[in-house]
């Protein structure tokens, strides 16, 4: 990603933040140049220049908001709580980010493996690493719980965690498509209950 003839009058992380509302509400196919323009404030020679193209400043985007979201997602799985609580937390946190955050709809990172990574093996690329370094963590969780016996199933710590992550990911997508909460609180009941019993 070139940075060269960055102008010095702007902040760089503070664009590709604007940026990222940006192609988060109207996504990469509808988000255009000039609206890319209008919500950073810089022109087109400026825009291109610091970030190569439409396409470079997306990757930026998606890397930055993959770079924050492990971090958020790691503190929330790595907490001192009982893997339980560590496990209702995460998917109470993907609720509040789906029903009640200001953020535009869903998952960013979701939303552009759904529409980018068939066409973008760059994007591709970033949605798998995220998921892997994901699942290692959630691995590293289940674990825990079955060397601590807070879970009792007879099943693999990577037969739990790759359970927990289907569910998860269905569930961040139904919820963007459907905005429905009961049958979110369903999920995330039935997905605790099928770690932990009922």
């Amino acid at each position: 990603m070139s940075k060269r003839g960055r102008p010095r009058d702007f902040d760089y992380t503070s664009i590709v933040d604007v940026a990222m509302k940006t192609f988060w509400s109207k996504g990469y196919n509808g988000c255009s140049t000039h609206d890319l323009c209008s919500d950073t404030g810089l022109g087109k020679g400026s825009l291109y220049n610091t970030f190569g193209s439409k396409q470079d400043l997306y990757l930026a985007v998606v890397e930055h908001y993959h770079d924050t979201g492990i971090r958020e997602q790691r503190a929330l799985l790595e907490g001192p709580d009982s893997v339980k609580e560590r496990l209702q937390n995460f998917l109470a946190w993907a609720f509040v980010e789906d029903f009640q955050s200001t953020n535009p709809k869903g998952c960013l990172l979701i939303n552009a493996g759904l529409e980018r990574a068939k066409d973008d093996p760059k994007i591709e690329e970033i949605v798998s690493r995220h998921v892997e370094l994901l699942k290692d963590t959630m691995e590293k969780v289940m674990e825990e719980g079955l060397r601590t016996g807070e879970i009792s199933q007879k099943r693999s710590a990577v037969d739990l965690a790759s359970l927990f992550l289907s569910s998860y990911y269905g569930f961040r997508v139904l919820n963007t498509s459907t905005q429905n909460r009961t049958l979110a609180e369903q999920i995330m009941k039935g997905t605790m209950e099928s770690i932990f019993g009922a």
